[in-house]
């Protein structure tokens, strides 16, 4: 069968359309989503409205990867199979499942990405795969396409590796020679509620400890074997709603893996029911919590906040009619609003509407003399819509200074 076929089946098996990769906006869409969580992370949408008929491009799975800076980068995204032997109760790959299943060799996969590049079709790589005679065999068939694109094809662009549950170590150091970005997706917070998910999975042996590998390897061994002479990010996704597990434990986990084990960053994907499936029944998330989620991991990763500062209810979960942020700064800033001629960086990031970038900017205008009221922001380039409540001028609340302005 020939090879673009086989890529538009494994497309077409669950429309599929993969979490954004790289670094998107830090505040990703929350309007209702289409989405459903497939295997290895693998983010499946169904029922596109009738208006929005897939390209050729988007049947074979290529789709544009958001990188940091905003850039974008057209990417395959696909599998080496379909297949798989594990029967995780969300996926509609699991063991079991009735559909044509497709399985493409490395060979083939490496030589028809490559097509694609030289047609400038795509300029990057985000492979996965069903798991099929265990963890092991699979990890071969995805680091032995890295090697003959490296290798062979001589490529030097962007591959993202999934990581296979139950891996060996030297496989492990192989894919991070070989790859850009590594992700090992533990789809749920703890070995409870894995278990309601993906009964076969090993939350520790199997999903945690390759997260320790991969920062262990980064933290001990020089890159001297890597593709472009260092070694790549470490990314992970939660299934979020499909196991009844709260806002608290998605993110005192993502706390630890962002602050330990150095991820580059957690991917949340709202549950979605897929019919045939164990879960069918279960009810959707909300995609409005995976908003929040995703705001309070940038939160730890980004801004310098811990888990006990965010505002979860009695039952562990974040309100989902505020942003966790300005929830902290009316808890803790009406009544001592910091001075913003003298607020530290790590201070001057818990003020709404003040990003990495706004602080760098009002410290390198700090130097040049004092800030004096909004209008002075505005010159810099800084957001003043929300931090009114929240600072002073040399003591002085903005709402007076902009009625000096007029």
């Amino acid at each position: 069968m020939d090879t673009f076929i086989k890529l538009r089946d494994i497309a077409v098996a669950g429309h599929m359309d993969l979490e954004p990769d790289g670094e998107p906006k830090q505040s990703p869409p929350i309007s209702p989503s289409t989405h459903k969580v497939a295997a290895c992370g693998t983010v499946i949408r169904h029922d596109p409205p009738a208006h929005s008929r897939p390209t050729p491009e988007k049947e074979l799975g290529i789709t544009q990867l958001v990188m940091p800076g905003g850039k974008t980068m057209p990417a395959l995204k696909s599998m080496i199979t379909t297949a798989c032997e594990r029967n995780c109760f969300y996926c509609p790959f699991r063991a079991g499942r009735t559909y044509r299943r497709q399985t493409v060799k490395p060979d083939e996969m490496a030589e028809t990405f490559m097509k694609m590049v030289r047609a400038r079709k795509v300029e990057g790589l985000f492979l996965s795969s069903g798991i099929i005679k265990g963890g092991v065999t699979t990890q071969d068939k995805l680091i032995d396409t890295a090697e003959i694109l490296r290798h062979k094809f001589g490529f030097r662009g962007y591959i993202h590796l999934k990581v296979m549950p139950g891996l060996e170590k030297d496989q492990l150091r192989r894919a991070m020679e070989l790859s850009s970005r590594l992700s090992v997706n533990l789809e749920a917070p703890n070995d409870h509620r894995l278990a309601l998910l993906a009964p076969k999975k090993q939350f520790v042996e199997e999903l945690i400890r390759p997260l320790q590998w991969i920062e262990e390897i980064r933290r001990e061994e020089a890159p001297n074997r890597t593709w472009n002479g260092r070694w790549p990010s470490s990314v992970t996704q939660f299934v979020v709603g499909g196991a009844g597990e709260s806002d608290l434990e998605l993110l005192s986990t993502s706390e630890r893996l962002l602050k330990q084990l150095k991820l580059q960053r957690v991917y949340y994907s709202s549950f979605k029911p897929i019919k045939d499936t164990p879960l069918e029944n279960v009810s959707p998330s909300n995609p409005l919590r995976e908003h929040r989620l995703y705001q309070s991991s940038f939160l730890f990763r980004d801004y310098g906040y811990d888990l006990e500062e965010l505002p979860f209810d009695k039952k562990g979960n974040l309100p989902l009619n505020e942003d966790p942020k300005l929830a902290w700064a009316r808890a803790n800033l009406i009544e001592r609003p910091l001075e913003l001629n003298r607020a530290s960086r790590e201070e001057l990031l818990r003020i709404p509407g003040i990003g990495p970038l706004g602080a760098e900017k009002i410290l390198k205008a700090r130097r040049q003399g004092k800030i004096r009221g909004v209008k002075d922001l505005k010159s810099i380039g800084v957001q003043t819509k929300r931090l009114a409540s929240y600072v002073l001028f040399d003591g002085r609340r903005p709402q007076q200074q902009l009625r000096l302005f007029g």
